[in-house]
């Protein structure tokens, strides 16, 4: 019981600064500004590790690398810690189970930035519908316009109704298919 209730815990706190440093990174990817409540949530939830391993990481093209590094450490990190307080040994074959450790981290991050889109679509449609004032719709709108815009062009309104975040949403779905089953064989490695 106690182990479950860690791995929980463990689970929680860990997915949710992995999170935050997802966001962080494509905040910065597609130029949504950081001067809203929800940026500045972010810039305050992982100042404390971006900051120092910006001095070490460069940002290549724009991207800042060293929040993408963090939150691969940092899932690979939470990865190996619940495998532990689920008894697994990790000892044996170290180098093995690092390297698969980091692998199934970079599927992790894969298919939590599917979710983290596929969330944001579905929160601005609902959002679009019944509050067009929310703050919170130009962050939104900052992080799926990229993608959207080639969809608007190949699915024009239907009775002026826009139809491409549910293409969008369909394209996402389709997409966890692979990448879960990615995830499953990595995972079955240990």
């Amino acid at each position: 019981m106690l182990a479950q209730i860690a791995s929980l815990v463990v689970d929680f706190v860990g997915g949710f600064l992995v999170l935050m440093f997802l966001l962080r990174f494509y905040f910065q990817a597609l130029r949504v500004p950081f001067r809203n409540q929800a940026g500045e949530f972010v810039i305050a939830t992982t100042n404390w590790a971006v900051k120092p391993a910006r001095r070490v990481i460069p940002s290549l093209l724009g991207l800042d690398l060293a929040s993408l590094l963090c939150a691969w450490l940092l899932q690979a990190a939470l990865l190996a810690l619940l495998l532990v307080i689920g008894g697994r040994d990790l000892s044996s074959a170290p180098g093995i189970a690092a390297g698969v450790l980091f692998a199934l981290a970079l599927v992790d991050l894969v298919q939590l930035s599917i979710k983290i889109l596929l969330f944001v679509v579905i929160l601005q449609a609902a959002l679009s519908w019944f509050s067009s004032g929310n703050p919170l719709q130009y962050v939104l709108d900052a992080i799926t316009r990229p993608l959207l815009r080639p969809l608007r062009r190949l699915l024009p309104p239907i009775a002026n109704v826009d139809m491409s975040p549910l293409l969008l949403i369909l394209i996402l779905l389709i997409l966890l298919v692979p990448v879960a089953e990615l995830r499953q064989m990595v995972g079955g490695l240990f």
